[in-house]
This record gives C-alpha cells, sequence and structure tokens, in this order.
C-alpha cells in the first residue's frame, strides 16, 4: 500500500465515523423498517423486490439545505425511476422539536411540490439512528440486495445547482451499473442537524 493509498484509507475511514457514528458503514446491510408515508400509506424496502437499487434520503420541510435540494431530489426520482431504483425520502425530525416537520405539513408540502416519490415519516425517531443519519440531507445508496454503497451528499454545492461539479449520487450509482465500487464512498454530508429531543 503506498502512503497515498494509506493516507486516504485514514481519512475515509474518519470520515466515515464522522457522518454515520452509530449506523451503517459502506458493505453493511440495510434492514427493512415501514414509515408511513404522506399518502397514508406504508412503505417497506420490500415492497420493492425487483428494485435494482436503492436511494434513501433523510431530509424535511424546514432545513434550508433541505429545500435548496427538494427539486434536484425530485429529478433523481424521476430519473432513476425508470432504471429500477426508488427513492424514499425520510423525515427523521421530532415535529415536537420542530413543528415544521409535522406530518400534516409533510403532506402540503409533497403536494405544493408535486414530490414524485414517496415521502415517509420516522416515527418515533426509530429509523433515522439506525442508519447512522446525522443532517438533512443525508443519503444513503443501497444495492438490489440492500448493501449500503454510498452514503453522503447528494452533490458538491447545495446553494446552486448549477455550479455542481461533482454529483456523488449519481456518480455512485452509475459505478454499480458497470459493476464497480463508487468512488467516493463517503462524503461528507452538508444540512442541518436532526432534530430530537435527546440532543
Amino acid at each position: 500500500m503506498t502512503l497515498f493509498s494509506l493516507i486516504l484509507s485514514v481519512l475515509v475511514t474518519v470520515t466515515n465515523v464522522q457522518n454515520s457514528p452509530n449506523g451503517y458503514g459502506i458493505g453493511d446491510v440495510a434492514t427493512d423498517f415501514s414509515l408511513k408515508g404522506v399518502d397514508g400509506k406504508i412503505y417497506s424496502l420490500s415492497n420493492y423486490p425487483n428494485a435494482k437499487g436503492f436511494i434513501i434520503v433523510f431530509t424535511c420541510n424546514h432545513c434550508p439545505y433541505a429545500v435548496m435540494y427538494e427539486d434536484r431530489i425530485n429529478d433523481l426520482a424521476k430519473k432513476y425511476s425508470t432504471q429500477g431504483y426508488i427513492l424514499l425520502a425520510i423525515n427523521p425530525n421530532d415535529p415536537e422539536v420542530q413543528p415544521k416537520d409535522s406530518y400534516e405539513l409533510m403532506i402540503e408540502r409533497a403536494k405544493e411540490k408535486l414530490f414524485v416519490f414517496p415521502y415517509l415519516i420516522d416515527e418515533g425517531q426509530k429509523v433515522y439512528p439506525v442508519f447512522g443519519a446525522t443532517k438533512t440531507p443525508h443519503v444513503y445508496v443501497l444495492d438490489h440486495n440492500r448493501v449500503v454503497r454510498y452514503i453522503g451528499a447528494i452533490d458538491d454545492n447545495a446553494q446552486d445547482a448549477s455550479s455542481v461539479t461533482e454529483k456523488y449520487l449519481e456518480k455512485a450509482i452509475s459505478s454499480l451499473d458497470m459493476g464497480v465500487k463508487p468512488n467516493p464512498e463517503i462524503t461528507k454530508a452538508i444540512g442541518c442537524s436532526i432534530k430530537t429531543k435527546n440532543k
């Protein structure tokens, strides 16, 4: 192993610890979940037995970073649903701590923005800690076996979609389609902290 490779490995490990201190790492198999969507239906990974993979996005109504990514998330869902990838957006915030992230307002937001993906609420905040999500937005890409292949940001410019130079999420999916490991496998999620009574 070269010195450069060793340094890179250490940096990736450190980033992984920062992004997912108690959750999934690259190569872990995601446990299924059952969460209610804004349409009143219950969604699970097992609802999609023929999925090529999953894009799990922890996001919410109120966070400015989440809002900046709403249109991009919608576009990603449209693009990748035709390729067999299922995008599920999960609101991890406690609505008692942040009332703007209530289920009722999630329904309104989904209608207003014409979300084409299931927008789910993490009632009781039981799912986001399992993943290790810390921000909104925070993204996890799973392959068809639910193995975690990418963790982090959607791209490298939250403020301006037209100035993005690195589309991390899209690059990760392209790598999976080619049968190779995403590079990078982990990036730093940029956004608001998840709102919970415990912190």
